[in-house]
């Protein structure tokens, strides 16, 4: 538990490395060359007045509140603004400086409204802090001159109002904007005593280009800009530091409260992925932990015609340990799985796992990684040796070439995205490859110096055609690659790439691309001194997914760009803990760390502490449990936290595989698209009601902390293990530092993480061991973790799924800024009012075909099925591509996906679906069964009742 308020010092940090010495106020102060006056004071606990100021942003010098007199200078300079030299004598209190400050607040004051004792911010007021600070007592000008006063609100934004008869026009929030979050949304127009902030051109917040980050209301030093919340709760009265929940980029926050009421999520200054900002969702959508959709008791039913019946956390435990017994007895020790979420923690992850393994008595856990970034892991064991991305997020900041493959950094990890667009504006050049024209193809200050557009399903001939450039114009680090790889492998790869068959010339028509363009990148690429290359689904759910991913690493390792600042190969994670969800040993082939369970020593260990005799044979992974519920011998499924229903491909071949299961257990907070075929309903936590970790795209372990209690009486952890005992398999952890002790003691990457290490540094980025104590920002610096960094040859195999006379265009699938995956949390958030259905974007020429306009009802039928999706006519698309996004059920995008999959994965082909598009007026045959399905699934739910004893359903047993 903390305190609200963080110290601000006014100005960001000097990175310089000379120390310069002088004095402030009679006291010697040393502090790195560059540093302002204003933070030399501060950091020698000496406050300057200040309101333009803050150390989230760069100087700006416009409210004059923090005048200095210095010795031998003439005037009143800005502390904000004036950098330190050696010798210099400064007096920041003074008479003349205190009447020259009073003077500048009774100005601001006499245009400010007097509400202070009901205004949102009092308390918190910089303002309200700053009239106290310069000691004023009087304002001399009055109120009947021309003032502010009667400016109309902006109630536009669900999350925030902005009052402008309470700016006083500092800028903060236009810098925060320009910046930190880099939208340039907010600007002053008007000049003198007109000035106002402005969105866009004076439009409301909700109609102009904000994204809702937050900056700006951060920023905000009144009440001009206020959190809705903070209006109608109140000031919170502790906070305490957690991690968001939502994508892979891993925000600090400081949840403010009052008692068990969530106040506001404000962004965490000391946050080391992402320094004090948040985006929309992680900033303001927490609505969903207490919507009343939420469901608080455990249920349980025979069938899924049944209604069910809510009973107690002991009588659902035991039904559903009754149940999976019950099916192994009859079917077989293999006929039941699990399935782990990367929307939980690390250590509840680690406890499905092990209840698979040791409760259960076999392999078959997997996990939502195996749909998204599964052969990220595959691809980078087999080349560099580790299953992760090889940087930290603030390496962007050293680069010279940013490359984004298969990735929308600003719609998926807005925070990163936010880093990255600032070091473009710096001067770092753009390569995108991408099929659609993503916003960082051209924002604000920012345009790509390529865009390589792609066609769907042609990555790998993209970077061998790159590749071959490297190759063929000797623009190869050969002391990098004879010092670090395998050379046999390398001169293979050579060879493959150098054909001219990869050649950029003779790819031009397999991707679309110019060969120009192909060879400019290239060299762009290979020629910048750092290169690091930024990828995600687009490079993952294909069938050749694998493959592209060790693509990347060839690329890298050829061009010498892996193993220090600036470089790297980056997978940008998708969900808040799909790497964690990896790292603790989901898949059915590995132990946590990534080690096979076929290996005798390492299963041994794991024997040892557990107890128990493990399978040396891998599981079931999801498609192959699907296959085996259809063939009548799987009929038994554990998860946590996931919804396959909606998120897996071919959604009728998932539904009927999970018809033909006798018991499934989900454990979430709604009765999402998976639980409407479930048998029992265990009722799970939110972020906010547990302590764990996350682990994020740079591999980073962050802490989650509890700032509320289980809504349902038990944090998802807890859960679990009820759900072992209950099985046999005892566990007794009182805490999940215990479970994390336990993580440690098996996993050599994690070896040296605890909890108590976690509160001392904030964070740690795994490998965490004896050689690397506190952590690893950056991976294989002096030498890969395989030992020799090893080439394979990447060749193109044109996907299956192909269009035709029948299906012509090719479907794609992405994610879009206000909602997050599958939009369980979000849609049940404000965050509709940005995007409240999933649409179809057609490109206008296929518009045109098809008689389609704007807003036009149309069907996309494709191998696997059909769906109905609102047009969105934009030349984002190129002609023959369309794409949609998967946040709403009832949209069906997976009904149309097919089970087309990555050959060393079964990473699904998400990215390239051949389909038709026609109009039509009526929704598809599907969304029509899924509408009356979901109706009657809804009042089999209202129907629920007691089937245990009255007042203590719902509770914690015992």
């Amino acid at each position: 538990m903390q305190s609200i308020a963080e110290n601000d010092l006014g100005t960001p940090p000097s990175l310089s490395t000379v120390q310069v010495t002088l004095q402030i106020d009679g006291c010697e102060i040393t502090v790195p060359a560059g540093t302002s006056l204003m933070r030399a004071a501060a950091l020698a606990d000496l406050k300057i007045p200040k309101l333009c100021a803050t150390d989230q942003l760069e100087a700006f010098g416009s409210c004059r509140l923090c005048l200095v007199q210095i010795e031998g200078v003439k005037g009143f300079p800005a502390a904000c603004t004036t950098p330190v030299a050696a010798g210099m004598k400064v007096s920041t209190q003074n008479a003349e400086l205190a009447r020259l400050r009073r003077g500048v607040m009774e100005l601001y004051i006499s245009d400010h409204p007097l509400d202070c004792l009901t205004c949102p911010a009092n308390g918190h007021c910089e303002l309200q802090d700053m009239a106290g600070a310069v000691g004023l007592r009087e304002v001399r000008y009055g109120y009947a001159g021309a003032n502010h006063l009667d400016a109309a609100k902006d109630e536009s934004n669900p999350y925030f109002t902005f009052d402008p008869a309470k700016c006083i026009v500092c800028s903060r929030c236009v810098r925060a904007c320009d910046e930190q979050q880099g939208t340039f949304a907010l600007t002053i127009a008007g000049r003198g005593f007109q000035s106002v902030v402005a969105p866009s051109q004076g439009d409301p917040f909700m109609d102009s280009e904000c994204v809702s980050c937050g900056a700006c209301v951060q920023a905000c030093p009144t009440a001009t800009l206020s959190e809705k919340s903070l209006i109608d709760k109140g000031q919170a009265e502790h906070s305490v530091v957690t991690t968001c929940a939502y994508c892979g980029v891993g925000c600090s926050f400081r949840a403010e409260m009052r008692g068990e009421e969530l106040v506001r999520m404000v962004p965490n200054k000391d946050g080391h992925a992402n320094h004090g900002h948040s985006c929309v969702k992680g900033r303001f959508a927490m609505g969903y932990a207490t919507h009343p959709d939420r469901i608080m008791k455990p249920m349980i039913r025979a069938s899924i015609n049944d209604p069910w019946q809510e009973v107690s956390w002991e009588v659902a435990i035991g039904h559903a340990a009754s149940e999976l017994r019950r099916i192994q007895s009859q079917y077989g020790r293999d006929s039941i799985g699990g399935i782990t979420s990367s929307r939980c923690t690390n250590e509840e992850t680690y406890l499905v796992q092990k209840l698979v393994r040791a409760g259960f008595g076999n392999n078959n856990v997997d996990t939502c990684a195996r749909v998204c970034h599964s052969p990220t892991g595959y691809g980078l064991k087999q080349t560099l040796g580790e299953s992760a991305g090889t940087q930290t997020f603030d390496s962007v900041m050293a680069s010279d070439v940013i490359v984004v493959i298969g990735a929308n950094p600003t719609d998926a990890h807005p925070v990163f995205a936010s880093q990255m667009k600032r070091r473009l504006r710096q001067g770092a050049k753009l390569i995108i490859a991408d099929p659609r024209r993503i916003d960082l193809v051209r924002t604000p200050h920012i345009e790509a110096d390529y865009h390589l557009a792609l066609r769907p399903g042609t990555n790998v001939a993209l970077i061998n055609s790159l590749a071959h450039v490297v190759v063929r114009e000797g623009l190869v680090k050969e002391e990098f690659v004879r010092a670090r790889c395998e050379i046999e492998s390398f001169e293979k790869w050579r060879s493959f790439v150098a054909e001219e068959r990869n050649s950029p010339e003779a790819m031009a028509a397999v991707t679309g691309i110019p060969a120009e363009a192909v060879r400019g990148a290239a060299r762009m690429y290979a020629t910048a001194g750092n290169g690091a290359i930024y990828y995600g689904l687009g490079v993952t759910e294909h069938s050749q997914g694998s493959t592209m991913v060790m693509g990347i690493a060839n690329l890298a390792m050829a061009t010498g760009n892996v193993g220090r600042e600036g470089v790297g190969v980056n997978p940008l994670r998708g969900q808040n803990n799909v790497q964690g969800s990896c790292d603790m040993g989901s898949f059915p082939h590995e132990f946590p760390g990534y080690r096979h369970v076929s290996d005798d020593a390492v299963r041994a260990r794991f024997e040892a502490l557990w107890k128990v005799k493990l399978l040396a044979e891998p599981g079931l992974r999801i498609p192959n449990m699907f296959e085996a519920a259809l063939d009548g011998g799987f009929k038994g499924l554990y998860i946590e936290g996931e919804d396959i229903a909606q998120s897996d491909p071919n959604t009728q071949h998932v539904t009927a595989s999970l018809t033909a299961m006798e018991c499934i257990i989900v454990q979430d907070l709604f009765l999402n698209e998976t639980a409407k075929y479930a048998h029992v309903f265990l009722p799970g936590s939110s972020f906010l009601e547990k302590d764990g970790t996350f682990t994020n795209a740079e591999r980073r372990i962050s802490p989650v902390r509890r700032v509320t209690l289980p809504k349902s009486g038990y944090a998802d952890w807890e859960i679990t293990q009820l759900l072992a005992n209950a099985l046999g398999l005892e566990m007794k952890y009182a805490h999940p530092s215990e479970i994390m002790d336990e993580i440690a003691a098996l996993t050599p990457t994690f070896t040296g993480v605890s909890f108590a290490k976690l509160d001392r540094l904030g964070s740690i980025q795994w490998p965490c061991n004896d050689q690397h104590p506190e952590g690893t920002p950056t991976m294989h610096v002096d030498t890969f973790v395989r030992g020799k960094g090893r080439f394979l040859v990447t060749e193109y195999v044109p996907t299956t799924e192909k269009v035709n006379v029948r299906y012509p265009l090719i479907l794609t699938t992405g994610r879009i800024l206000s909602q997050y995956n599958v939009g369980a949390q979000t849609r049940r958030t404000e965050n509709v009012m940005w995007h409240d259905e999933d649409r179809l974007e057609l490109h206008p020429h296929d518009a045109e075909e098809r008689g389609v306009q704007e807003g036009d009802w149309v069907g996309v039928q494709s191998r696997a099925g059909e769906t109905v999706l609102r047009a969105q006519i934009t030349d984002r698309v190129q002609p023959g591509v369309v794409y949609t996004t998967f946040h709403f059920p009832e949209s069906g995008a997976n009904v149309i996906t097919t089970e087309n999959s990555d050959w060393a994965t079964n990473c699904p082909e998400y990215k390239v679906t051949a389909v038709q598009v026609t109009r039509v007026t009526q929704p598809s045959a599907w969304q029509r069964r899924h509408s009356e399905f979901d109706r009657r699934q809804q009042a089999l739910l209202d129907q629920a009742v007691h089937a245990g004893a009255g007042e203590g359903v719902g509770e914690p047993a015992g």
